[in-house]
């Protein structure tokens, strides 16, 4: 399946270019609708694959209760899931479309969800916010930092709401700890960490291939579109996050979602320095790493993520965790417990000492992160997971890749919002009496 690398290089030298400038295609205008409090609110999917079926899924169930959602339509470019799709939502043939710029294109659609590989994502986010819709736009934000730049300015422009579709981020045991450390319960932030691992017979993202899948079901130019340019491949169709042309593998599938909400926690904000690091050491089938660790540092704390997707248990022994001065978070399946430091617990309240557990009401996950973006295109106010933030994680993820990639340390400058050759001097700001500047050390934003 693979072409000769001057066909190779023609086509990366072409992403690489579209990526640089992507503009909203030119046939689209804007057909935004204004929303009335009980209006109800036209969805479409873009990408009805694994998980765009599960997000139509996710719609078809709010549409049906509380009934302020109708799937108006949905578009791929597989000839069988558009045709399961249409009778999973009932629709006409009508509404089922093979470009989704003809979707966009409709004034009765109000948001759409893309659920596409990521090299996509940037330009079909533009194209619908171009067109006046609102998005629910899947993990990761983009393949590229200057992608997710893009995408950004692209909602402050069109005053568009963008809800990244990391549903982790609407989980409230995070929410619960974001009060905690804001509330100064464990001092200043030192550290997190975090894993999502995972093992399996046959490899991570081996997807069943369809026999049935040819050149005339599947149409392949479209799907590559800025892609390097190869020949038909149902093995890349199908599991496509093994490859770099399309994926970050687990930086940007799993990691995305594990950084996002304990970057919540601590305060969002661009790195200053990431390394990535691992490699392929048992599933030989794929370019990405099946086993990958990075740190991303911040400008006061660091974040420290490790996985492989051939060993399931260290999900056990290396669970989240937030570290302060005065104490640590650590997450249960329904709870947030804080344990205090033992030299600081003459220094603090009675109440604040030992180890103390908050009750969290469990999340259900993507509905909650579905209605917190319904919830904003009402109010116009910023979902949980907004433009700015997935701009922040795309840019943490991404630097972790480029390093492992490179075999280099990655340096970001959060003034400028570039990448950079060497590390940008910093200093955490103190405020305090001098006898303990620890204490009143303020996270930067």
């Amino acid at each position: 399946m693979s072409t000769s690398r001057r066909t190779f290089l023609a086509g990366a030298t072409a992403g690489a270019a579209s990526a640089a400038s992507l503009k909203p295609s030119s046939s689209l205008r804007s057909t935004a609708r204004v929303l009335g409090a009980n209006d109800r609110i036209n969805a479409a999917v873009i990408g009805v694959g694994g998980n765009g079926s599960g997000m139509l899924r996710t719609l078809l169930a709010r549409q049906d209760s509380p009934g302020d959602v109708r799937v108006a339509a949905v578009s791929d470019i597989y000839t069988r899931r558009k045709e399961r799709a249409r009778d999973v939502a009932k629709l006409e043939s009508k509404d089922v479309h093979h470009d989704y710029r003809e979707l966009l294109a409709r004034p009765d659609i109000d948001m759409v969800v893309i659920s596409v590989p990521d090299h996509w994502h940037a330009q079909m986010a533009i194209d619908a916010m171009a067109a006046g819709k609102d998005v629910y736009l899947q993990k990761p934000m983009t393949l590229t930092i200057d992608e997710a730049r893009q995408v950004s300015d692209a909602a402050n422009k069109f005053g568009r709401v963008l809800q990244v579709g990391s549903q982790h981020l609407s989980d409230k045991r995070y929410h619960k700890a974001k009060e905690l450390i804001e509330g100064g319960e464990i001092g200043g932030v030192l550290w997190a960490q975090g894993t999502y691992s995972r093992n399996s017979l046959d490899g991570e993202w081996n997807y069943y291939v369809d026999e049935e899948a040819s050149p005339e079901s599947i149409d392949w130019n479209r799907w590559l579109g800025s892609a390097p340019k190869r020949a038909f491949s149902p093995e890349r169709y199908f599991r496509w996050r093994k490859y770099w042309d399309y994926s970050g593998g687990i930086a940007t599938d799993l990691f995305y979602h594990k950084l996002g909400p304990l970057l919540f926690a601590m305060g969002p904000r661009f790195p200053s320095r990431v390394t990535g690091s691992g490699g392929v050491y048992v599933q030989k089938d794929r370019e990405v790493p099946d086993t990958y660790a990075t740190i991303i540092e911040y400008p006061d704390f660091y974040v420290n993520l490790s996985s492989s997707m051939a060993n399931a248990s260290a999900g056990r022994h290396f669970a989240d965790v937030i570290y302060g001065q005065k104490g640590t978070i650590t997450f249960g399946a329904s709870s947030v417990t804080v344990t205090s430091e033992p030299v600081w617990n003459a220094k603090v309240a009675e109440g604040r000492r030992g180890t103390r557990k908050f009750d969290v009401t469990e999340s259900n996950l993507v509905p909650d992160h579905v209605a917190n973006l319904l919830e904003c295109m009402r109010s116009r106010k910023q979902p949980v997971l907004n433009p700015e933030f997935g701009y922040q994680l795309m840019t943490a993820i991404r630097l972790g890749v480029d390093s492992y990639r490179d075999g280099k340390v990655k340096f970001f400058d959060a003034r400028t919002r570039k990448a950079v050759e060497k590390p940008v001097l910093a200093r955490a700001a103190f405020e305090g009496d001098g006898k303990n500047r620890a204490d009143g050390r303020k996270r930067r934003g």
